[in-house]
């Protein structure tokens, strides 16, 4: 049965899975061209009150292209099923018999209402969004697609989902970062170890009185935001990351590992006092793309989060003279900086030579902890 929107309904035999007693799953099959009259692609964006909505990265126009040559062959095998977050509206109705159940499925049939034009589709892609744009587009509209589906009207359930099911997948891992604030359920350690710096990037960029206020280039950034957004998001999650897990890092004193408890308010009030005294030390540098300003690039970022560690650690952020001595401290360091011309003569390397890679980085980390362990006596 086609997804016709006089019939109102679409029906399909269907396999039910119980395997949480809360979230039946089921498995069925759509054509090609009913995927996305169901379905809506949930695209990460941001609302007006700068909240996060959807979950889904843009769309990858070579690899639908290359999806929709590959199905317009003859011969072409589709396995992997596109995985959908139904409506609660929909409903199954198991088979009679006692031929119905193996004790691990039930047969039956899977009733999806369909809606009206301009109205929210019945279910949402959590898994598979190029593969539906392009079974959308292929020749072969009544080509048959496997479908694996759940009941989720909760917008966080499928976030989760999203994770989990592409968590050894390769996504942008700045879409990763954006989304593990967002996620309340217990998450794979390789992911949960994320979600902290990833929650405080999204107020560094989100809260009016940070210094980085719509600076970070993010998932949902929207494209006439774009040219401000200058920093890259997994840029500032790593720094922060490196100073929140080592014993060395300025965050690492912000939390209680044994109770698992972590003091966000202290920490931003960290680094809104770090970073405004280095936008206000180097304004020449800072909100420019990191073409034009080497501040703004990886390694500025991630050698200035290390300084960060050994400046903080010698100042109280919480002091009324913290934002003026932190200022001092980096006026040390400034007369040696190169951010936007010349040359950084002890690394023999010209201001936009420097790279976001590992040696660079080391390298110019080291260089400026130095000549601020070196210049510290000046502040006596």
């Amino acid at each position: 049965m086609t997804a016709d929107p006089s019939a109102k309904k679409l029906v399909r035999r269907a396999l039910r899975i119980e395997q949480t007693g809360k979230y039946p799953m089921f498995m069925f099959a759509l054509r090609a061209d009913e995927v996305l009259q169901i379905a809506e692609i949930s695209r990460v964006s941001r609302d007006e009150a700068g909240n996060l909505i959807g979950y889904q990265r843009p769309e990858v126009r070579r690899h639908v292209a290359e999806i929709i040559e590959y199905l317009n062959t003859e011969g072409s095998l589709f396995p992997n099923p596109i995985i959908l977050a139904l409506s609660s509206r929909s409903r199954f109705e198991s088979s009679r018999g006692p031929g119905a159940s193996d004790g691990l499925s039930t047969s039956g049939r899977l009733t999806i209402p369909l809606s009206a034009e301009g109205k929210p589709k019945p279910a949402w892609i959590v898994d598979g969004q190029q593969r539906a744009l392009a079974l959308s587009r292929t020749d072969r509209s009544d080509f048959p697609v496997p479908v694996t589906a759940f009941v989720a009207d909760s917008v966080s359930l499928q976030r989760d989902q999203f994770l989990r099911v592409n968590n050894t997948r390769p996504l942008p891992r700045g879409l990763v970062t954006e989304l593990l604030p967002e996620v309340d359920s217990p998450l794979p350690p390789r992911l949960a170890i994320r979600k902290a710096p990833a929650a405080l990037c999204d107020v560094l960029n989100t809260d009016p009185s940070s210094p980085m206020h719509g600076l970070i280039k993010r998932a949902s950034t929207a494209r006439d935001q774009a040219p401000h957004a200058v920093i890259a998001d997994t840029v500032v999650v790593n720094m922060l990351n490196e100073s929140l897990v080592s014993p060395s890092g300025c965050l690492f004193p912000y939390r209680d590992v044994s109770r698992n408890e972590t003091d966000f308010d202290g920490i931003l009030q960290a680094l809104f006092t770090y970073w405004s005294a280095v936008r206000d030390t180097f304004p020449d540098a800072w909100g420019k793309p990191p073409s034009k300003s080497r501040l703004m690039h990886g390694a500025g970022i991630r050698a200035m989060g290390r300084l960060m560690d050994r400046i903080l650690g010698v100042v109280d952020p919480r002091s009324p003279k913290a934002p003026e001595t932190i200022r001092q401290h980096l006026a040390l360091i400034a007369p040696y900086c190169h951010w936007t011309e010349g040359k950084w003569d002890e690394l023999n390397m010209h201001w936009n030579e420097i790279e976001n890679m590992h040696r660079h980085i080391q390298e110019l980390s080291s260089y400026l902890i130095r000549i601020h362990r070196n210049s510290r006596v000046e502040l006596a």
